[in-house]
């Protein structure tokens, strides 16, 4: 693939697939890109990573066509280039493959692939061409997948090898990925690894943006990390470590490992019963849930997004009615016949941290004082009268502000005005300030950066050592292994499995992410031989 990206540039042998040359770039009063310089050896994989609002995702976008820069140079295999848009980046032979797929999910594999760029009137006679052309891709690059399947029959994974197939069909030697892995099991993510070194040995060249510093050090050649729209490192991996890595993208040390100690389980705070959730039009999200939650533990659950646990979460909150079964907090039972709801559920002790903060857990035009007392402005000291006080409002939010470190600490400030981060501690604040007996929590650090990580891991931590009851769902698989005290794996909507912390590991988990258990005849000792 070399010689034709060579003939596809003029004969060009530069040793940079890109080159970018202090690239600029400014929305409105927000400089997102401050002077860039970026090069990227042809061959290799390079990792670009940073805290959410560094600007990389800005930066692969004016490389790809979605933006044009401010100011800048762009360079493709050694020569000046302008990108005007995507149709320029793919003449130029870059592909993405985008976090959210873009696929058409009732076509088949054949017919995404090859729409938009038929080459042909007769369309049997282009999509024979382009079988082709999949099959020798496929062969190529261990890329194997059905042509004439519908995409979405299938598995996540599979659909992610579409989307490269089809930037490869397009003719792309640089391939941009973003966060591939987001949506991955383990076994996935490691089949997705062998896929991008094929490519690599083939000589395509990678360019990967993720917040996985673990992946980062597993895959890539190179890695440059971003900070407040500046390229501030340029790292060999075999020289640099994680630890290093975060200090460079957060600007000081972080502790990249939950300080985990034993957990003094108690008596049962959450006890759910063949919990079933379908829809008027006979989906199964969950059937036959049982679990139960004690105070003083950590209960994680695993699962790839999609898989039952977001369902989970708002029937025990009291948001979504279970179609059958019962769940009971402490000892008061909620049935379809005796449903709750969110409100009644708080006054039982029961807290909740949303999976969207935008959609469930703040109001954006909201201040932060308003969005702080959500769902609690009925509480005593919020009161007067029939009015709520703007200075007890004022100084309830200065207080949690303080203790949660949210940045920065104005309370008058509009929620939609403080980063992701911050607004995920405005929640977390408001919901852990209640001292719940139960907390639910989803996805509690999607779309934060790094140093939040580390403090909202903390607060979780302390808040099991006092005693409380927490049920995590993250598809985050370390986040779940670090800080659970059990874990219990869904797949389709079904419990799966369950382990003791202690006692899982990625390989085994994955595997039942991926519904592969006992039910397959596999014992646990092969799961984790992974046969």
């Amino acid at each position: 693939m070399t010689d034709a990206s060579q003939m596809a540039n003029g004969g060009s042998t530069s040793p940079l697939a890109i080159e970018l040359s202090a690239i600029n770039k400014s929305f409105g009063d927000v400089h997102a890109n401050r002077d860039v310089n970026l090069k990227v050896v042809s061959g290799h994989i390079h990792g670009i990573i940073g805290e959410n609002g560094a600007g990389k995702s800005t930066l692969v976008s004016i490389l790809y066509g979605f933006y044009a820069a401010d100011g800048g140079l762009i360079s493709v295999n050694g020569q000046i280039t302008t990108i005007r848009n995507s149709a320029d980046a793919i003449g130029k032979g870059i592909g993405m493959v985008h976090q959210h797929f873009m696929l058409v999910p009732n076509f088949t594999v054949l017919e995404n692939v090859m729409l938009g760029h038929e080459g042909s009137l007769s369309i049997e006679a282009s999509a024979q061409k382009a079988r082709n052309v999949l099959n020798k891709l496929s062969e190529d690059f261990g890329l194997t997948v059905d042509s004439d399947m519908i995409v979405e029959n299938l598995p996540v994974g599979l659909q992610q090898r579409v989307e490269i197939l089809k930037a490869l069909f397009r003719g792309a030697e640089i391939l941009i990925l973003d966060e591939p892995t987001g949506v991955l099991t383990p076994q996935e993510t490691e089949q997705l690894f062998d896929i991008l070194r094929a490519l690599r040995e083939q000589g395509v060249t990678i360019l990967l943006i993720t917040h996985k510093l673990k992946e980062i050090m597993a895959i890539t050649d190179d890695v440059s990390v971003m900070r407040d729209g500046e390229m501030v490192a340029h790292l060999k991996t075999a020289q640099t470590s994680p630890a290093e890595l975060a200090e460079l993208m957060v600007g000081r040390k972080v502790l990249l490992e939950v300080d985990h100690t034993p957990a003094k389980p108690g008596v049962p705070v959450l006890q759910a019963e063949n919990l079933c959730l379908t829809t008027a039009n006979g989906i199964d999200h969950l059937k036959d849930i049982s679990l139960t939650l004690r105070e003083g533990e950590i209960v994680g659950v695993a699962g790839v997004s999609g898989n039952g646990q977001s369902e989970l979460l708002d029937v025990l909150s009291g948001i979504t009615t279970p179609t059958s079964g019962s769940f009971r907090v402490g000892t008061n039972e909620i049935t379809t016949q005796r449903p709750s709801d969110p409100a009644q559920l708080r006054r039982l002790g029961v807290a909740h941290v949303p999976e969207d903060r935008h959609k469930c857990g703040i109001i954006l035009p909201f201040s932060a004082a308003e969005s702080m007392i959500l769902g609690y402005s009925g509480t005593d000291e919020q009161n007067q009268g029939w009015w709520l006080s703007p200075s007890a409002l004022e100084q309830n939010c200065a207080d949690r502000m303080h203790g949660f470190d949210i940045r920065p600490p104005l309370p008058s400030l509009a929620s939609a005005n403080f980063s992701g981060g911050n607004q995920q501690k405005i929640v977390l604040a408001r919901e852990i300030s209640t001292q719940p007996k139960l907390l639910l929590v989803g996805q509690p650090t999607r779309g934060v950066d790094i140093g939040a990580i580390e403090f909202i891991h903390k607060q979780l931590i302390a808040l099991r050592n006092e005693g409380c009851a927490i049920l995590l769902v993250s598809v985050e698989l370390d986040e779940i292994m670090s800080l659970s005290d059990r874990i219990l794996v869904m797949n389709n909507g079904q419990m799966v499995g369950e382990l003791a912390r202690e006692e899982a590991d990625e390989q085994q988990l994955g595997l039942m992410m991926a519904g592969i258990g006992a039910e397959d005849g596999i014992t646990t000792s092969q799961m984790r031989a992974g046969s």
